[in-house]
């Protein structure tokens, strides 16, 4: 896995962490600058979409789903090549640029930085969840009238699932959608049966509370795996939720190489003295090579109280201190 601390593309001062692995899917939300308008008409949307077409050749993109609504845009994006910055990049440059053009304007037309929300894509029905929130998002905007059906609205990838393949985009892929959604087969019958799931979803009470904030979608152990790559890798800016789980997991493998070494087992933390010197250099040690906070190391090393596991270590540093002051004496004498 690939981390990369980038700044957004357009205005954005900060560098921020982008994710990028070979295989990587990604639900992807850009919008426009102050809330303005990406899409002035459909001709607008006909050039972002063939900019899309482009950018596939390019990058090798795989799209699952896509919707464009007047103020911003969701992709549902699979990179087989771990490449979303640069083909994000080539693909907001180059819309811009033809926007600006065509409606005779300059400067930044999306806003901010683009909302990259890592997806578990194992089958495990979180790819679906995605997707259908991109292809319901006109239904939820009130653009689509309770008895229009979905295909109506035609700035999504909802209805190119229900033509043939030959009539599609050829980065669209639809095989991993239509699995998740239990239809066996990309055929006229598999079709007009996920048209039928499609509709019943609009009245489902399904909840994308977790699709509108976070940084990853996907179960426990997927979450798991991605923040052990995370903390192997390194990265100093990384989205605070993230950047806490990541130093917790490396604070737990300091924690387990140094009970190891002592030949303690995790009960030796209780039944030992909250300042026992095993835990107070382990704490030492904890503060120095990882981003913890004090609070963390003395509920986690059962060394009681906040200030008074500061006060130990204070008082281990001085002796730490002390101890090399004396080395170098002794070396000069």
């Amino acid at each position: 896995m690939t981390i990369r601390a980038r700044g957004e593309i357009f205005g954005q001062m900060s560098r921020k962490l982008r994710i990028e692995y070979p295989g990587a899917i990604y639900h992807i939300v850009s919008r426009g600058n102050r809330g303005g308008r990406i899409f002035q008409d459909d001709q607008d949307r006909q050039v972002f979409l063939e900019a899309m077409t482009r950018v596939g050749e390019r990058t090798g993109w795989q799209v699952h789903a896509y919707c464009l609504m007047p103020d911003h845009f969701h992709l549902v994006v699979e990179t087989p090549r771990g490449n979303l910055a640069a083909g994000m990049k080539w693909l907001l440059g180059t819309y811009t640029g033809q926007f600006n053009r065509r409606h005779q304007q300059c400067g930044h037309l999306f806003g901010g930085r683009y909302q990259p929300l890592l997806v578990d894509g194992t089958g495990a029905g979180y790819l679906r969840t995605v997707c259908n929130y991109v292809h319901l998002n006109p239904v939820r905007a009130k653009l689509l009238p309770a008895k229009t059906p979905l295909e109506a609205f035609v700035w999504s990838s909802y209805g190119e699932y229900l033509k043939g393949p030959s009539q599609r985009f050829p980065w669209l892929r639809v095989d991993r959608l239509l699995a998740e959604m239990g239809v066996a087969k990309d055929s006229p019958g598999g079709r007009k049966e996920f048209g039928r799931k499609m509709e019943e979803q609009r009245g489902a009470k399904e909840s994308f509370a977790k699709i509108r904030r976070g940084w990853c979608f996907g179960d426990a152990k997927f979450r798991q795996e991605l923040v052990a790559r995370v903390a192997a890798g390194g990265g100093s800016n990384l989205p605070a939720e993230l950047r806490r789980e990541a130093e917790a997991l490396k604070a737990e493998r300091i924690i387990a190489e140094e009970l190891a070494r002592l030949g303690w087992k995790e009960g030796n933390l209780a039944r030992s003295r909250k300042g026992a010197r095993e835990k107070v250099d382990l704490a030492l040690r904890l503060r120095r090579e990882i981003r913890v906070s004090v609070g963390w190391i003395a509920a986690r090393l059962r060394m009681g109280a906040r200030a008074s596991a500061t006060t130990r270590l204070c008082r281990a540093l001085k002796r730490d201190v002390g101890l090399k002051g004396s080395n170098r004496k002794t070396a000069g004498d």
